[in-house]
């Protein structure tokens, strides 16, 4: 449960069954580990987690066997559970012990459980010993050095310790917006698929593609004689851990990873961002995390209206509601109300005059503005565009015809050239490029100069075999040189010579996030000038929710590859679709868009599925107001090989 809310959930209330199978299972997890920390007798703790894992994994319907009577014919459900679990699932009321031991189990014990590693056994010895009773205490007594003379501790647990505490930080804060996405959109599908749900629509951050999201908001319409019947339907949707609060209207609800069909798994991720970002433990988090998740139901005429405000940015908002108000409108979450009909009334009330809108759209098209699109509304300078007729047309995922930093087994990739090419191929893609590591950075197995032409020669081979039978798929060369002192290059000039182009990154992020801001700059411009540079690949270095970027002034760097491009020379900036780093920011990508440098959309895929991640590139490249001809990766292969090679 590490990550979890460790709170008994209300009971539904069309119950009986009042609590789902995997509600049950997680309440009889969370008393077990509370029994531990009160140290319990090992036998009743064990009793609890045997349970908790049967009626985890039980195929059966729980509540036909409580009415049935046959839970008490369960393998390791005595007498006594199997009356609590009766009581709860037939009377929505939680034993009494179990309600004890949550209220009066000190809050910050709990709290503790969140860190990775950190069990309920060593919180409850460091209790005892040296009145650890809060994350903020167990910090203190690691900094401290308190811990590690402890018998069965030592300096490497308390440092653990005190990298899960900053780990949990992290990691409550806000979700990335692929985590966020993956429960998003499992959620908003589920309740769109219910009886009595005309539209679903997920808002909010989510919606605007921000790269990390705090909660979910979902929007959806419904008749108003159906609010409570579509209500209580969602609230006996699968993957609730607990509810927040439940009105006509509004749902706070807290998700779990059982809200997914299939069991939950982060993915490859590769070895450089998996230790920036916590290694094991961050899986282990990830794992039994949860979000916090609000639905509002409103009637249909209601619901632009509603999806528009719960959309945002407040910035964007405000922008609006000033618009409407220049024109003597009200433009609020129920409508777009005329200040002299609406008078006093508010809410509801004053909607009954709004100005109808079937969409959206029509609420810009009201206040004299084209649709913005949500991932523009950030008060960037959207509603200036959208007045004059300058929105961007936004790329869009059908746009990609290829991408050009991806790695194979060669260095630190899983699947090999071939199949790389051929999962290109399968996904639509007119081309590829291929970018291994270079030899200094060792932790990715980086490839050596052999190693690297003789792949070369396999690519010339497999694209002349296309050319021969009229396939129009191409490869290309390169490589993911790391940046060395000086901004030179990892392979000598004959070697980076034979290649289709370099991808010139930064590794050695200690030494440079050590190194002031200036010398930092000046050394990515010395990379950057060397011929057979084309793209800038993640340009900070930051890994989200890992690492901040190091110090660097990209508004010099990208005027300095303006230049460049000004002269017939490419030089690209790379947006790493990577959802661990989406970098360049999207605030950068307007930036570089308006001076005429190329952005290259790579998934920095280590595997057939990591190529997939463009998907996130083109969501942040849209917020930064990217167009197709704004980037490499709309180009066909025979374009993209002429700008190369100009």
């Amino acid at each position: 449960m590490a990550g979890g809310s460790f709170i008994l959930p209300k009971p539904r209330p069309t119950g009986p069954p009042f609590f789902s199978r995997n509600q049950v299972a997680n309440a009889l997890h969370q008393v077990a580990v509370l029994l531990e920390l009160k140290g319990a007798n090992v036998f009743r703790v064990r009793s609890y987690q045997n349970a908790s894992r049967m009626l985890g994994s039980l195929t059966e319907d729980l509540g036909e066997l409580v009415a049935s009577g046959e839970i008490f014919n369960m393998k390791g459900i005595g007498k006594g559970l199997g009356s609590a679990l009766t009581q709860a699932i037939s009377e929505g009321r939680w034993p009494d012990d179990w309600i004890d031991l949550h209220t009066n189990t000190p809050p910050g014990l709990i709290e503790m459980l969140g860190i990775p590693g950190l069990g309920p056994k060593r919180i409850k010895l460091m209790a005892d010993e040296l009145g650890v009773d809060s994350v903020a205490r167990l910090k203190e007594a690691a900094l401290n050095n308190e811990i590690a003379p402890m018998k069965g501790f030592g300096a490497k647990s308390q440092q653990r310790m005190l990298d899960g505490i900053e780990l949990l930080s992290r990691f409550r804060a806000r979700r990335r917006l692929d985590i966020g996405l993956r429960y998003g959109e499992a959620f908003q599908q589920r309740i769109a698929a219910l009886d009595g749900v005309h539209r679903a629509t997920l808002a909010g951050s989510a919606r605007r593609r921000k790269d990390t999201i705090g909660d979910l908001d979902v929007v959806v319409a419904v008749d108003k004689d159906d609010h409570e019947t579509v209500a209580n339907a969602i609230l006996n949707l699968p993957g609730i851990a607990d509810v927040k609060g439940a009105g006509d209207s509004k749902i706070s609800l807290i998700l779990d990873t059982s809200i997914f069909d299939d069991s939950f798994t982060v993915g490859h991720i590769d070895s450089n961002v998996l230790d920036a970002i916590g290694g094991d433990d961050y899986e282990q988090l990830e794992a039994s995390g949860t979000i916090d998740a609000q639905v509002r139901l409103v009637p249909k005429h209601v619901e632009p209206f509603t999806l528009a405000y719960f959309t945002g940015s407040k910035e964007h908002n405000i922008a609006m509601r000033q618009r409407a108000i220049d024109r003597g409108l009200r433009l609020n979450e129920f409508g777009l109300i005329p200040e002299d009909k609406a008078g006093e009334l508010k809410g509801m009330d004053a909607a009954a005059y709004s100005l109808p809108a079937a969409d959206e759209a029509a609420i810009y098209a009201h206040l004299d503005l084209a649709y913005v699109p949500p991932e523009l509304r950030e008060d960037m300078g959207e509603v200036e565009a959208a007045q004059n007729g300058a929105l961007p047309d936004l790329i869009k995922n059908n746009h990609i015809r290829g991408a050009l930093h991806n790695h194979t087994t060669l260095s630190d990739g899983e699947a090999s050239l071939e199949l790389m090419a051929d999962t290109a191929r399968k996904m639509g893609w007119n081309w590829l490029g291929i970018a291994d590591h270079s030899p200094s950075l060792k932790i990715a197995n980086g490839a050596s100069a052999e190693d690297l032409l003789k792949q070369g020669q396999t690519i010339k081979q497999y694209n002349a075999e296309w050319a021969n039978d009229g396939v129009d798929f191409r490869l290309f060369h390169g490589v993911e040189s790391d940046i060395l002192a000086g901004g030179k290059l990892d392979h000598p000039d004959d070697v980076l010579s034979q290649l289709d182009y370099v991808v010139a990154s930064v590794h050695a992020m200690t030494k440079w996030r050590g190194r002031d801001e200036l010398e930092n700059t000046e050394e990515l411009i010395r990379a950057i000038d060397h011929p057979a540079t084309k793209v800038l690949g993640h340009p900070t270095g930051r890994i989200l929710q890992g690492r901040e970027g190091y110090e660097v002034d990209l508004f010099a760097v990208l005027e300095h590859m303006a230049e460049h491009n000004d002269e017939g020379r490419l030089k690209a900036i790379e947006l790493n679709a990577s959802p661990y780093r989406l970098d360049l920011d999207w605030r950068l990508c307007k930036h570089a868009k308006g001076l005429g440098v190329p952005v290259a959309i790579n998934p920095d895929a280590h595997s057939i599925r990591g190529l997939s991640d463009v998907a996130y590139g083109v969501m942040t490249a849209r917020k930064g107001w990217i167009e197709p001809h704004d980037t490499l990766n709309a180009l066909s292969w025979a374009e993209l090989h002429e700008q190369m090679h100009r």
